[in-house]
Parts: structure tokens; sequence; C-alpha cells
């Protein structure tokens, strides 16, 4: 599989949703790290955001002492202004043959879920006669999270794909991509309406696991094993103070460690933290402090660069 795409096959390979992509992790850490001192080894997190008038640009946030942050790229008018209500997991591939790069992933307007794409021009600008919007289905009104997550060892093809959601009675739905079959294999667990948001922090051969929180201020660790029929395996990390957070991003931070952005939309804030790998409530937390930002954009979602190019998750 080369490193470079054609336009036509990206187009075929969004209808399935198995474009590939996965994040760029930072700095290489030795095995056995502690958090705080992989964090201090300048990892950082890429926030992407969809503005009220549908710009979406990139937040760049570094684990130094105290956190810096600052838009790294921004492209306007992606979307109708004030209606975008989730995003999943953003992409970027930046050697398309004939663009300056791509940008795809999901998003929700209203109940609606799209497949979401632009391209850039060389000079990197939105080349505006390729910007998609493709309707998945209806049906996501009353979603509070979803994201894509990918097992892939480039350059062989993705071994697994995934969709998950979460909708406000506490289900918790997986759905399988794979080549020829999109969103197949629906499986449900029920039991989550007091999780307030989740995000991914974990995708092996085996399982793929979400930090989440709660309503009442817990955080916890959710394993979702690759099994059938789906069965959660939930561990608490923390009882209490985790509740002000409606988003997280997170990225992989040296071999076992990982990177916690956590948004609270009702103060605009975001604190940044290092959290070894989960193992329940003995898992290491440092708070690296208040990133410096307003965080006043109404979505908030993981971006990632260059398909294949770092490994994958990996925190619990």
């Amino acid at each position: 599989m080369s490193g470079r795409l054609t336009t036509a096959a990206v187009a075929a390979l969004l209808l399935t949703g198995l474009v590939p992509g996965a994040a760029h992790a930072g700095t290489t850490v030795a095995a056995g790290t502690t958090a705080t001192a992989a964090a201090s080894a300048a990892c950082y997190a890429l926030a992407g955001s969809v503005t009220a008038g549908g710009d979406h640009p990139s937040l760049l946030v570094n684990s130094t002492s105290p956190p810096t942050a600052r838009v790294i790229r921004s492209y306007p008018d992606i979307y109708p202004d004030g209606q975008v209500r989730l995003s999943g997991t953003i992409a970027n591939d930046p050697d398309i043959t004939g663009t300056g790069g791509l940008y795809w992933g999901n998003v929700v307007i209203g109940s609606t879920m799209y497949a979401s794409a632009y391209y850039l021009t060389e000079d990197d600008q939105v080349d505006r006669s390729k910007v998609y919007l493709t309707r998945v289905g209806g049906g996501w009104g009353d979603t509070t999270f979803f994201d894509t997550t990918r097992y892939w060892k480039y350059p062989d093809p993705p071994a697994y794909n995934m969709q998950y959601s979460l909708r406000s009675n506490g289900t918790i739905t997986r759905w399988e991509d794979r080549p020829g079959t999109a969103w197949g294999n629906k499986q449900t667990a029920t039991g989550f309406a007091a999780v307030k948001t989740m995000a991914l922090i974990s995708q092996t051969a085996t399982y793929d696991t979400f930090l989440a929180n709660t309503r009442g201020g817990a955080l916890y660790t959710i394993r979702i094993p690759r099994t059938s029929p789906l069965k959660p395996v939930v561990k608490k990390v923390r009882d209490s103070t985790w509740q002000g957070f409606e988003a997280f991003v997170i990225e992989k931070c040296g071999v076992y460690g990982t990177l916690v952005l956590g948004i609270d939309k009702d103060t605009q804030s975001g604190y940044l933290y290092a959290v070894g790998h989960a193992n329940g409530t003995a898992t290491v937390i440092q708070g690296l402090g208040k990133v410096p930002w307003k965080f006043a954009d109404p979505v908030y979602f993981r971006h990632v660069l260059r398909p294949g190019d770092e490994p994958m998750l990996f925190g619990e």
C-alpha cells in the first residue's frame, strides 16, 4: 500500500469509512517512564474544533511547564454557521496526489451524520470545488459522543475499523467497517447513562478503551473487547472532581503514558494532565496546569496527522 493515494482512491475509501488515520505521538520515551517525566519530554495534543462560524482550526497544546497553546492552522467556512453539533476524530493526509492534502472525518448536524471531507490546494488554501458533506444516516439526535477507531499497522491495510457512539439513554453502540461493508455488525451495551463524555485512550488488536467521566465527577476506563457480543469492562480511576469536562482530547506520550486535555465549556477552560498506563485507582495522574487559551468553540475533537506515521494509542 503506497503512502500516497489518488483523489479517486480516497473518495472510494471515504464512503466506507476506511480512510486510515493515526496520531502523531510526540517524543518517544523509554518504557517505564513515569507520567510526569514523559510529559516533560515535550509531548503534545492536537485539539481540533468547529467554531460557531463553521471554521476548522487546530490548536497545538504542548506539555511544557506551564502548558502552552497556539493555533497552527485554521481553514474558514468548512461547515454551515452554528450547525455542527458533534465531531469525531478528524484526520489529515498531506500526501494526496494532485492536491495540497485532505481532511476527513464524521460530523453530526442536527440529527444527521455526515462524512465530511475537504481538499486543499497546493498553496494551502481550501479547494472550494472539493468540500463534501455526504449523508451517512439519520437518528443521531440523542447522540452525546461518537468516534472512529482504527487498529492499523501501516503499510498493511487497517485490521480493524470501528465506529462507536454513546446515546443520552446510556447505550454504547459499536459498528464494524470492513471493505465492502460499512457500519455492519451493530452491537450495543446499556448502563452508561451517568457518562458525560468519553474519548479513546487505547486501540489494540484485541480491544479499544475509552476514558470517561460521569456527571457525578468520577473517572473510569471502559475497555471494549473486539469479541462478540459487546461486553465492556469498566474500571474506576478516580472517585471525584472530573465532572466539569465536556470534552477530552487524548494523545499518546511515550510508550505507556498519555496526555489528556480536559475541556470545560462552561468556563471556556482547558486543563492538561499526564496520565500513566491506566490501572484502575492505581493510575498515576499528574496535573500539568491550566492551558492559557480560551476554549470558546462549541465542538472539539481529536485531530490526527500523517496516517501510519506514529504508534497507536496505548493508555490502558
